[in-house]
């Protein structure tokens, strides 16, 4: 009964693969599609459903190892968020206490650090950027101001 629209059956399974596709925005149902649109074409060009299913299944893996993985790379986009003491690091800080190559004290993200720094001495006032992190101290230097 269907023999002769199979293809619109295979065309159907494509669009509501697409349609999930749009929920989950991992590129498998749509290369799952691209299978499907494979078994409407041998459908419409009058193969047996067995071959049909074979050919929606062969097209469906090859689109998923071969497309999909390019895909994942052109399309995600890592954004790694800093976290803890780690997301200090490049930040500005004020100098509250004077800081030394042992001790000092800055204002970083509203709190108090201790702090010291691998130059020069820093005095009060100053602005610095951390340069890293050992344990509760920040390592600084002074901020560059742009121009000179």
């Amino acid at each position: 009964m269907f023999e002769g629209y199979a293809w619109i059956v295979w065309l159907g399974a494509a669009l509501v693969l697409v349609a999930v596709e749009t929920a989950t925005v991992d590129f498998t149902f749509l290369m799952l599609a691209g299978g499907a649109l494979g078994g409407s074409a041998a459908a419409a060009f009058g193969a047996p459903p067995i071959v049909q299913a074979l050919v929606a299944a062969l097209v469906a893996v090859a689109l998923l190892v071969t497309v999909r993985p390019w895909l994942k790379r052109r399309f995600t986009v890592e954004q790694r968020q800093a976290m803890g003491a780690e997301a200090n690091l490049g930040r500005s800080a004020y100098v509250l206490d004077r800081v030394t190559t042992s001790n000092g004290r800055v204002k970083l993200a509203g709190e108090t650090w201790s702090a010291r720094t691998t130059g020069d001495s820093i005095e009060p006032g100053e602005e610095v950027v951390v340069d890293a992190i050992e344990g509760a101290t920040v390592v600084v230097s002074r901020a560059r101001i742009l121009g000179s």
